[in-house]
């Protein structure tokens, strides 16, 4: 009996190791994969699905891959100027965002939160992982933030964000939102629609770049001018 119950924390062991193992291996193939294939769907599409069906709505998706040479060069400009504008010289990680951001929330503990959240970060977020703000899903997304930092190009990630964010009701990504909002392809987008798309990016489903509100507009003039400031995706 004894005998038994030594082997097992052994045993155990041995599961756990082959878990992380297997984990690892897998992951980083994934990323490595995704260097070179195409994203067409992304966990938030089916939880968004799933989200429908429970409230009775008509399951919607919209999406439609595109290289990064199909789509506006004004959009990358509108989406860097608008949600991280050191993205062409961070590794993943804004860490002067960060600390502005938790100044702000230490300071103003009654206001909405202020996030310091980069391209690179979203984009592990979108395509390996669920919505959430717990530690352990921070945690992953750090991790992957790393990883397609490290195996991808900066005009990858860019590429592989802008087809699979969410950007309206059941639309995800540039030539999907180009469609069902401007009636026009994601090349043919205008810098005042990447403008406006780019506005919408926080919270897509209030936020309709089809329809933009007074404080859309707004913000839109202010994405015009500081693309004028930001450094080219090339």
């Amino acid at each position: 009996m004894k005998r038994k119950d030594s082997k097992k924390p052994s045993y155990i062991k041995t599961v756990l190791k082959w878990i992380v193992v297997a984990f690892f291996a897998s992951t980083i193939l994934s990323v490595v994969a995704l260097r070179w294939l195409p994203v067409y769907y992304t966990p938030l599409m089916f939880i968004r699905m799933v989200q429908q069906y429970s409230v009775g709505q008509e399951l919607t998706l919209h999406h439609h891959w595109v290289s990064l040479d199909k789509i506006s060069p004004s959009l990358p400009t509108a989406v860097m100027a608008s949600e991280d504008a050191r993205f062409l010289d961070h590794n993943g990680f804004d860490y002067k965002a960060i600390e502005q951001a938790a100044m702000h929330n230490m300071k103003h503990p009654e206001k909405r939160k202020h996030g310091a959240s980069t391209i690179s970060q979203q984009t592990a977020k979108n395509v390996f992982l669920w919505p959430g703000r717990s530690w352990i899903r921070k945690g992953f997304e750090v991790y992957f933030t790393a990883l397609i930092e490290l195996c991808w190009s900066k005009q990858r990630i860019m590429e592989v964000y802008l087809n699979s964010i969410e950007m309206g009701d059941g639309i995800y990504g540039a030539d999907a939102v180009a469609q069902w909002h401007f009636g026009t392809t994601a090349s043919e987008l205008t810098k005042e629609q990447c403008a406006l798309i780019a506005v919408s990016l926080p919270n897509p489903r209030r936020f309709d770049s089809a329809h933009p509100s007074r404080y859309m507009l707004k913000r839109q003039r202010r994405i015009l001018r500081e693309m004028g400031y930001v450094k080219p995706l090339e």
